[in-house]
């Protein structure tokens, strides 16, 4: 009726003038052929009736699903669209539909380790003994002095890839023995928190190393990739303590030596680690003496049992290097190594200093829950707080729930 009376406005003697169409077309954002249909069927109705003819329930219905009708459903029937829809007993589109406009949404769910009473207790004592300040304004060290070691497998290539391919290329063939045996080697990555000067500057990475377990023997036999007597690089398969402290003392200690900030040479150093049973232990003797020499104190420190959360790379650091290693597309264990060290330094220290910065927020949340690992990993849009210079080097802590935490502990 709007567009009709606009019409109406621009004709003379029941007459629209010349370009009267476009014109109301053009302020109202609708087609021209609306506007036509409009005019046309106004001038021959007798009521000068210009609405559409279209029955009142008119159009495809729209699938209402009941919210209480879904959490009926057990989580296993709900672990795809098309089992989802045959609970509801509708179609899979219908589904994704609601999906796309935010009624239902999904999850990726994660297996988290089983905790019991005495690991949420060590854990909340962790995080206390990660504050310092004042009781009425307390906040999380810096860690510039923790080194983080931890141990894992990095592979040839996944089970299951995914590629993006043009129309007339043909996938890719793929070929190993057994699935089950990929080829694999493990590495013992150590990561300090990076620093930075007034200017934003990088001047100390945080990079101690990354060290495969690996042996280098000479080829027993000879065969079309090599002679007998070549020096092979060989997985070692089997890590135990005695490997673990020797990787320890002749190469993490000495890289530490090396690397670490000389205006910090006589401040104590930590090396944080999980309890592996091939781990040692904090005082080991061959190893605190090792750890004494040249002026320096390394000191072992254990972070609480089932409790990835709280370091830094189990937190992000390696899914990040390992997506990088997967772009190289190794097909030795040379290229291997060579991949996942590369993936190491090319791994930008601002991103390790961002992981440092969840580490205390994650430690924030575990409080709140009472030691247990049941929360979700707080987004406080760390690149944008970085790109203005509002990224903090330590998170505060709320008091109340820290007196709370110190309430909690004394009345276990």
């Amino acid at each position: 009726m709007y567009i009709y009376h606009e019409l109406l406005q621009k004709s003379v003697d029941g007459k629209l003038r010349k370009g009267a169409t476009n014109e109301v077309a053009s302020s109202n954002s609708v087609p021209l052929r609306t506007v036509q249909r409009i005019w046309k069927r106004a001038k021959e109705s007798e009521t000068r009736d210009v609405s559409h003819r279209k029955t009142k329930n008119c159009g495809r219905k729209r699938i209402s699903i009941d919210e209480n009708q879904i959490r009926e459903f057990p989580f296993s029937q709900r672990t795809n669209i098309r089992s989802l829809a045959f609970a509801l007993k509708t179609n899979p589109t219908s589904v994704f539909r609601l999906i796309k406009s935010g009624a239902i949404r999904r999850n990726s769910n994660a297996i988290k380790p089983l905790l019991k009473e005495e690991n949420k207790i060590s854990r909340l004592e962790f995080c206390l003994s990660m504050l310092e300040g004042t009781p009425h304004d307390p906040m999380f060290k810096s860690m510039h002095n923790i080194i983080h070691i931890d141990e894992k497998w990095f592979y040839m290539t996944k089970k299951s890839e995914k590629y993006y391919l043009l129309p007339d290329e043909d996938e890719p063939y793929r070929t190993c023995k057994s699935k089950n045996f990929i080829a694999k080697v493990m590495f013992l990555v150590a990561q300090t928190r990076p620093r930075f000067d007034s200017e934003e500057n990088e001047t100390f990475s945080g990079k101690i190393g990354v060290f495969p377990f690996v042996t280098h023997e000479p080829a027993i036999r000879s065969s079309i990739n090599r002679v007998a007597g070549t020096m092979v690089t060989k997985a070692i398969t089997t890590v135990n303590r005695d490997v673990v402290r020797s990787f320890l003392i002749d190469k993490v200690l000495p890289a530490i030596r090396e690397k670490w900030p000389r205006d910090e040479f006589e401040s104590t150093i930590f090396i944080q680690q999980d309890n592996a049973r091939t781990h040692i232990n904090h005082d080991d003797p061959l190893f605190r003496e090792a750890a004494t020499k040249d002026g320096f104190d390394i000191r072992l420190m254990c972070q609480p049992a089932n409790s990835p959360d709280l370091n830094i790379l189990d937190l992000g650091f390696f899914s990040a290097i390992q997506s990088l290693q997967y772009k190289e597309a190794p097909k030795t264990i040379d290229e291997l190594i060579s991949a996942v060290v590369k993936s190491f330094e090319n791994f930008p220290s601002i991103k390790s200093n961002r992981i440092f910065v969840s580490l205390q927020l994650c430690m924030i949340e575990i409080m709140k829950e009472k030691g247990s690992n049941k929360y979700k990993i707080p987004h406080v849009n760390k690149e944008r707080l970085e790109r203005v210079g509002q990224l903090p080097i330590q998170i505060k802590c709320d008091p109340i729930l820290v007196q709370e935490v110190k309430n909690y502990l004394n009345m276990e």
